[in-house]
């Protein structure tokens, strides 16, 4: 089989994920930013939901949050998996747990397959407003 690099056809970041009887995805409350009354502050869950599309082959995919200055805040274990026909979509789901936020500010979302960043986008934190 000739592989073929597949499409990331979403990532979605949102407090819980639940799955039902009939195998659809419910995603329970979808944000972009954090909001906290003083720093540091500790996010209790957090997850990541990306879906690959329109590749043929076995990849692997891995989940960063990153901070500020750029280095690794969190990262998820390699996902391993396999597209076997140009049809096929594959969801990874990474949770992260307890994330440490040192002061609020723009920090990333990074989403690698094979060891090559597929996107980045932000994830800001911020303090609350009364």
């Amino acid at each position: 089989m000739q592989e073929l690099v597949p499409s990331l056809l979403f990532s979605v970041l949102c407090d819980d994920i639940r799955r039902e009887d009939n195998g659809k995805f419910i995603l329970i409350g979808l944000f972009e930013a954090i909001g906290a009354n003083s720093f540091p502050v500790i996010h209790p869950t957090l997850y990541v939901i990306n879906c690959w599309c329109s590749g043929l082959g076995t990849f692997k995919q891995k989940t960063r949050i990153m901070n500020k200055s750029g280095s690794i805040l969190a990262e998820d274990t390699e996902t391993t998996f396999l597209l076997k026909s140009l049809r096929a979509k594959y969801r990874v789901i990474a949770r992260f747990n307890n994330l440490k936020f040192e002061k609020p500010g723009e920090y990333s979302v990074e989403i690698m397959l094979n060891n090559d960043l597929k996107i980045r986008y932000p994830l800001l934190v911020e303090k609350a407003v009364k």
